[in-house]
């Protein structure tokens, strides 16, 4: 860090409850216990108006959770941006490369380690599973760069991918959608699902509550339920982000 050379700006919008943009050149790195030799930072939590916790993490060489993340009914989720990091799941280790991930159910902590001379990028989720009858998820995990996108919506510049099964068991998904330059969604959503995305390449306008917001690459939205949503891909490289969705529940009354 340095003296600013100029007058302090940034581009992040917090409403609290509604939805959010958060920038990099803002995010405050915070002390996490059971992180060693990391520097993260919490985007999504329930003091910003979400039922989940989202953190963007730079993990250093060495860098480790050894104390375990999540378990005791809470599900978790690790995606590589960058780099390599090990992930596990109780005893059963996985390898994840940029574009990896590792799902955890929530009757399982989570491990992570950095054993690389060279940092590694992660997006990490979690939150409290809800249960349904007596289904039960499982460890899943894969790489994005092994999978082949599918058309969204009907739309051919508009692609998407699903990164865990559609089983009824699973309260929520991962999903990264990319837009062509140009390509946009069909219509403004509003809907009951809440969200957090973490764009990962690219450029694009996204409408916020019906406001026209430019984002780009590392950028962070918060989409709350019913906030009304939608985007257009600009610039000279598909718009894509990943993005949590909860699904496959009925509304508690």
């Amino acid at each position: 860090m340095a003296y600013p050379k100029g007058l302090l700006t940034n581009r992040s919008i917090v409403k609290k409850n509604n939805y959010a943009l958060i920038s990099a050149e803002g995010r405050v790195n915070n002390i996490v216990p059971g992180f060693e030799g990391c520097e993260m930072t919490i985007l999504a939590s329930p003091k910003l108006g979400a039922g989940f916790v989202d953190y963007i993490i730079k993990m250093n060489p060495d860098g480790k959770n050894e104390k375990g993340f999540g378990g005791n009914g809470v599900e978790t989720f690790v995606y590589c941006i960058e780099g390599n990091v090990t992930a596990s799941a109780d005893d059963e280790s996985f390898k994840l490369t940029a574009g990896g991930y590792l799902y955890c159910p929530p009757d399982k902590k989570m491990y992570l380690k950095n054993t690389e001379k060279e940092p590694c990028r992660l997006f990490l989720y979690k939150k409290r599973y809800e249960k349904l009858d007596d289904m039960k998820t499982w460890v899943v995990t894969g790489n994005v760069n092994e999978m082949e996108y599918r058309i969204y919506e009907d739309m051919k510049n508009v692609l998407i991918k699903d990164l865990l099964p559609t089983d009824l068991a699973f309260d929520m998904n991962m999903h990264i959608l990319s837009f062509e330059p140009g390509a946009c969604h069909p219509f403004i959503e509003t809907h009951y699902q809440e969200h957090g995305a973490y764009v990962l390449t690219g450029q694009g306008v996204y409408n916020l509550d019906n406001e026209w917001i430019p984002v780009e690459k590392e950028d962070y939205m918060f989409m709350s339920a019913y906030s009304l949503q939608a985007a257009y891909g600009v610039g000279r490289e598909p718009f894509a982000y990943i993005y949590s969705k909860d699904c496959n529940r009925d509304p508690e009354i």
